[in-house]
């Protein structure tokens, strides 16, 4: 575990593998931490340098305001140079994707490679993304938490790992609201 200031904000990382390795950076989705990557992290190169991050308003991370992903694309940059890491094949889930998607495209110098999972260079509308802030700020997340467990897991990860989806439910409902 590791705390990286930037400024005002604190980011929450985790470093696995050689520092001298090829660097692999996770970003990880809404509602999530860097825990998401952990069922992977067995099948990942041993020879690589692995760093796992909570974005900005997640898990460990410090919340200062509202942020565009410009912005974390920005904290991920920093995140990079706290750790001396010049280029990186950068890994983002969702949003995250979103994240390297843009760091990519303001900062191709910083990028090694993508590889990009559920995402896509948009995701929704405006709208539809506006009345889901509205509603999470009003009553919170956990009313949208089975909705949201439905996109995530399969019907048969539902009914056979029901301690397993209580675990990702509890990190879902624990993001703050205004993360």
């Amino acid at each position: 575990m590791q705390a990286i200031a930037l400024g005002d904000q604190v980011i929450h990382c985790q470093q696995d593998g050689p520092a001298d390795g090829p660097a692999l950076v996770f970003s990880n989705s809404l509602g999530t931490d860097l825990r998401v990557w952990t069922p992977m992290m067995a099948h990942l190169p041993r020879a690589a340098r692995i760093v796992r991050y909570d974005t900005a308003g997640h898990g460990l991370s410090a919340h200062r305001g509202a942020r565009g992903i410009d912005e974390h694309a920005g904290d991920l940059v920093a995140v990079m140079d706290a750790l001396g890491i010049e280029r990186a094949v950068i890994v983002g889930l969702s949003v995250g994707g979103l994240i390297a998607q843009s760091l990519a495209a303001s900062r191709p110098d910083r990028v090694a490679g993508l590889v990009l999972s559920n995402t896509a260079a948009k995701i929704g509308e405006r709208e539809i993304w506006d009345e889901r802030i509205a509603a999470i700020e009003r009553d919170g997340l956990d009313p949208m938490a089975e909705t949201i467990l439905e996109r995530w897991f399969s019907p048969r990860f539902r009914a056979e790992r029901p301690a397993e989806l209580g675990l990702w439910r509890a990190m879902l409902t624990r993001t703050p609201v205004d993360g």
